[in-house]
């Protein structure tokens, strides 16, 4: 047995991933651009966030638990998008030392030494282990070479703040993809090299 551990996350060219779904959803840092991705989800982008949620199971950290928890955890009928299917019905998992009784059923909490716990998961169960979001997870996760598969769903928007490659006062822009066939909304970038592989 081995399972996969694939990262998906959703960034704006200049590499901002805070606040993607909702202008509350994550204010830190005094974050007040939040909601940009979802005026860019078109049928074909949304196609696809179906597909990568297929996976056997999820990782979270705990900000990006809390944040799936209260909504995709709360509809009152997931079975009407196959995201909230799929994270309301199958196995969850949670990396964090502060939140230890989580609400979202069929939720786990690790426990230990978190490489250890992780590398325990993975060698025990077949399929794909899906960490969604999770920054700060996914940075911890790379330090310690866990993720044997790195996605990004890159969005043709410039947010111009929080962590990113442009200057910390410009305005938010939106972009227009030039390619040959139709413009998506959003882009997926696949992964290059072996599973375990990773730029430096």
């Amino acid at each position: 047995m081995n399972m996969k551990l694939t990262t998906t996350t959703n960034v704006t060219v200049d590499g901002v991933m805070q606040g993607l779904g909702g202008p509350d959803e994550d204010r830190r840092g005094d974050f007040d651009r939040g909601g940009w991705a979802i005026p860019l989800v078109d049928t074909e982008t949304g196609q696809y966030l179906d597909q990568v949620y297929g996976a056997d199971a999820f990782l979270f950290g705990r900000r990006t638990y809390e944040i799936f928890a209260g909504s995709w955890g709360a509809m009152a009928d997931p079975s009407m998008s196959p995201i909230a299917a799929a994270l309301n019905s199958r196995p969850k998992y949670l990396a964090s030392t502060t939140l230890t009784d989580p609400q979202w059923a069929d939720t786990t909490v690790l426990t230990g030494e978190l490489a250890t716990a992780i590398r325990g998961l993975t060698a025990h169960h077949d399929g794909e282990l899906l960490v969604p979001g999770s920054g700060v997870l996914v940075r911890w996760l790379l330090a310690h070479d866990l993720v044997d598969q790195l996605d990004l769903v890159t969005y043709p928007v410039i947010v111009g703040r929080a962590h990113g490659c442009s200057p910390s006062r410009a305005r938010t822009s939106r972009l227009t993809w030039s390619t040959l066939g139709p413009p998506p909304a959003a882009s997926p970038s696949r992964p290059i090299g072996q599973p375990g592989a990773r730029s430096t």
